[in-house]
């Protein structure tokens, strides 16, 4: 099959782990992971989060994976691929739609995370609680200033794409994850060592039983396991699709799953000590109230808090923009693959329009009362968005990628992908299971449970 000389190949498969464990590893993992866990009791989230992930996130990957590879297309042209002149085009629509509305508010937080790892290096922040919580509200309700920095995220992650698959994501993405690795253990090993250390671990790993009769915790497991891998909208099939036909499917996405957990796991060891080190600390809170005002008290207290809370803001904007250049790559692909644009132009018309579609959420947290608070739904812009893509276009598109690999293209089908080139999979056949059973159930489950509530 001929590719589009716009297109191109990852040099190797630990490239293509690493881009994709980029992709995975993002806001959500630092934060809202170690959140789920406190909310949800403890280590029986986690053991339920690990459950999901091997049982259903983890075939959905591998079928993401083989889908791209096997058409070497965007995730519309890959659905035209395998199956013409259906309308099966639209579940790869819902991806490149995904892409592009997600990196829309996306981009507004990963701003946010640029500000504080200047204002934490500054000393800008102020040392009382109430300010703290002033100051970030005073910062967000700054539409210029947050129109500004939502513009730089963009810039920054069109040039890294536009630079191609080689030169531009494998050579980002070998460069800031193992940034990212060491600034993380480096904050991992200096929050164990906080006072409130010991009562943080307790509380992150103590579990509580009887939240397993709680389908609430359940969903929220699956939920979080699902949304933390990217899968649902298209940047695992997309990537996938710049795979070689030697490389095992089946052998990268387990090593996408493991750094991906491993990183989530160990945010929270990062959070609790670090949040329990601050008097009259909820463990409850989460989201930006956790991240841009309850830590920052933390940094502002500690002997070197100001490099302590640099690095960490640091280790939030390089984790957000792994994932920004992964979200953009997608709209970017179908362009090139299906409309036959080549990659320069591709990136710039899709990095103005998802700016424009970004100017909303950069301006729906007190610059323009509107936004903030729409009328009859009483949440803001930023929210609305987050809740449309997050908590529906993601398992729905999911959910279609199961059941069109299980039961259309069918499980041989894929399989011959799978294992062309003599590639070994010893679990194939639990994995036709899952892929055809589990999934579909597991994911019409979260949709089910979030409509209800």
């Amino acid at each position: 099959m001929a590719l589009s000389p716009n297109r191109g190949t990852w040099a190797s498969k630990g490239s293509f782990v690493l881009a994709s464990a980029g992709s995975a590893i993002g806001l959500g993992n630092i934060w809202r992971f170690p959140t789920q866990v406190g909310q949800s009791g403890g280590a029986v989230f986690v053991l339920l989060y690990l459950v999901c992930v091997f049982l259903i996130c983890f075939p959905i990957l591998i079928a993401e994976f083989t889908l791209g590879r096997r058409a070497q297309k965007d995730p519309v042209g890959s659905f035209l691929t395998i199956k013409p002149g259906t309308a099966w085009w639209l579940a790869g629509a819902v991806g490149v739609l995904a892409g592009a509305g997600i990196l829309s508010f996306y981009a507004v937080i990963a701003g946010w995370t640029v500000a504080y790892v200047w204002f934490t290096a500054t000393g800008a922040i102020p040392n009382q609680p109430a300010a703290v919580s002033t100051f970030f509200e005073n910062f967000i309700g700054n539409g210029n200033l947050n129109l500004a920095l939502t513009f730089i995220v963009l810039v920054a992650t069109g040039t890294v794409i536009a630079a191609g698959v080689r030169s531009g994501i494998e050579r980002a993405t070998k460069t800031m994850m193992p940034v990212l690795f060491i600034l993380l253990f480096v904050l991992a090993v200096r929050a164990v060592t906080l006072p409130g250390a010991v009562e943080g671990l307790t509380y992150y790993l103590k579990p509580d039983f009887t939240k397993l009769s709680d389908i609430n915790v359940l969903s929220a497991a699956l939920g979080q396991a699902f949304f933390s891998l990217s899968l649902g909208m298209g940047t695992m099939l997309t990537y996938g699709s710049y795979l070689g036909k030697k490389e095992n499917i089946a052998s990268a996405a387990t090593l996408v799953v493991v750094l991906d957990t491993g990183i989530a796991l160990l945010a929270g060891v990062i959070i609790f000590p670090s949040g329990f080190s601050i008097p009259n600390f909820d463990p409850n809170s989460g989201g930006p109230g956790l991240i841009f005002t309850v830590l920052p008290q933390l940094f502002t207290t500690l002997p070197g808090g100001q490099l302590f809370g640099a690095s960490f803001f640091l280790l939030l904007t390089v984790a957000a923009l792994t994932s920004a250049i992964s979200l953009l790559e997608v709209p970017v692909a179908h362009l090139i693959d299906i409309h036959k644009w080549k990659r320069l132009p591709a990136v710039i018309i899709v990095t103005g329009t998802v700016f424009v579609l970004a100017v909303p959420s950069a301006l729906a947290n007190g610059a323009v009362k509107f936004l903030s608070d729409l009328p009859g739904l009483r949440v803001d812009f930023l929210s609305l968005m987050a809740t449309v893509w997050n908590d529906f276009a993601l398992p729905i598109g999911g959910l279609l990628t199961a059941i069109f690999v299980g039961h259309v293209w069918g499980v041989n089908g894929a399989l011959t992908e799978l294992l062309g080139n003599q590639s070994r999979f010893p679990g194939a056949a639990l994995w036709g299971f899952l892929i055809r059973w589990v999934c579909p159930v597991g994911i019409a489950s979260i949709i089910l449970v979030k409509l209800i509530q």
